[in-house]
């Protein structure tokens, strides 16, 4: 068991954690593999949070998600006698009785001590891993303590506010080191404190995001840009959001194009505004995706293209979202770069989640001409009845009338 960190694991997490604009994040995550196979468990443990997802690393780097494949590496890590691992596992509520009789520690209080002393040598994510032990409560197990070793409640609550506030300078010392998300605990920690034992206090959370921002990592420059924003620095933000999206972060190129797109902090210019959204497009990013698609249907910046406009309004609905749902049933309603297809108009119009006539109105010309659906004029007639101000509805409304009954027909 190592009592220092490989050189190939803290290069890596320069690359992933600490410097990660630099681009070399798969760089970084072929030196895991490799090491990780040689046996490095500190490697393995990384590697893991790697095919997490975003909640343990930066979306930037795109590195595949593998729930199944992090949870190997991870039991892998507490074998090859990794205390990051160990705690990371324990964390992750992936450290059954069995793996831990595995493990090369006599037990959790000798990989804890194991990861502190790493923590002491100033690397930023071991520092992350050994505040997350006590921000979490894991010390409790680590410790093998609970309300029984204590005389009463309150001997057992000051026990355990000493310990939760043990997180706070270690988040810190990460924060500072580069582990920007050391900021994300450190903002619940102020914002919600620890049930009654930590008691919030919101104003030391206020700049944690200009920090990160100022620190240069993308994330927090997106989030503090959206804060800006927010607060109507709008030449602020645009800043910000620059630098977030030279910094590669996802989605960030389209808030600086929306900002060009709708002249906030800058004046309009609808055709530098599509040239960014094509720098998030082309990464299959749902946001470039969605207002490049708008800006060919409508050629604003762009020419106009509708054959353009649905396949990357189309490939972005696939991964989920319903804001280019209008375009797309538009698309299939008038046969706009895609086949005329009521069926499939109507299944994009009725997921339209804000009132629009024009939606009104299609969704009643196909319920009462029973295109692609059964018929069904009262459904129609209420439709046509809400595009107000739509001239084609008005006359679509020409073709039906009541009878004796107050049965809504066609003429």
């Amino acid at each position: 068991m190592a009592h220092s960190l490989s050189s190939e694991v803290r290069q890596a997490l320069q690359d992933i954690y600490y410097n990660e604009r630099t681009g070399r994040g798969k760089e970084a995550f072929a030196l895991l593999e490799k090491a990780s196979a040689a046996g490095d468990g500190d490697a393995s443990c990384v590697l893991a949070r790697c095919y997490c997802g975003r909640q343990y690393v930066w979306a930037g780097h795109h590195f595949p998600e593998d729930d199944d494949r992090a949870i190997e590496l991870l039991h892998k890590s507490v074998v090859q006698g990794s205390a990051l691992g160990v705690l990371v596992a324990l964390r992750s509520d992936e450290l059954p009785p069995s793996l831990e009789k595995e493990m090369p520690f006599a037990d959790l209080q000798e990989a804890f001590d194991a990861a502190v002393e790493l923590a002491e040598t100033g690397d930023a994510f071991c520092q992350y891993v050994v505040a997350n032990s006590y921000f979490w409560w894991d010390f409790v197990r680590i410790q093998n303590k609970g309300k029984d070793a204590f005389p009463n409640q309150a001997a057992y609550k000051a026990y355990l506010k000493e310990n939760i506030s043990k997180c706070e300078e270690l988040f810190w010392k990460s924060f500072r080191g580069g582990m920007y998300f050391a900021a994300n605990n450190l903002n619940r920690y102020y914002t919600q404190g620890d049930e009654d034992l930590i008691a919030p206090r919101p104003e030391k959370a206020r700049d944690l995001w200009k920090t990160g921002a100022e620190y240069g990592h993308p994330i927090h420059q997106a989030i503090y840009a959206e804060e800006l924003e927010k607060a109507g620095r709008a030449e602020d933000a645009l800043h910000w959001f620059r630098l977030a999206a030279e910094g590669g972060h996802p989605g960030a190129w389209s808030d600086v194009g929306r900002c060009y797109l709708n002249g906030i902090g800058t004046p309009k210019d609808e055709a530098f505004a599509a040239q960014c959204f094509e720098k998030d497009a082309a990464t299959g990013n749902i946001n470039g995706c969605n207002y490049l698609g708008r800006a060919y249907f409508n050629g604003a910046g762009v020419p106009q293209d509708y054959v353009k406009a649905f396949q990357l309004l189309f490939s972005a609905y696939k991964k989920g979202s319903t804001w280019g749902v209008y375009y797309l049933g538009k698309c299939c309603f008038d046969g706009l770069g895609a086949p005329q297809d009521y069926a499939q108009a109507r299944v994009f119009l009725e997921r339209v989640d804000w009132d629009n006539s024009e939606v009104f109105y299609m969704l009643g010309y196909i319920y009462g001409r029973g295109l692609g659906v059964a018929q069904d004029i009262p459904k129609a007639v209420a439709y046509l009845k809400k595009a107000v101000g739509n001239r084609d509805a008005k006359e679509e409304l020409l073709h039906y009338k009541k009878t004796l009954f107050g049965k809504w027909v066609r003429r």
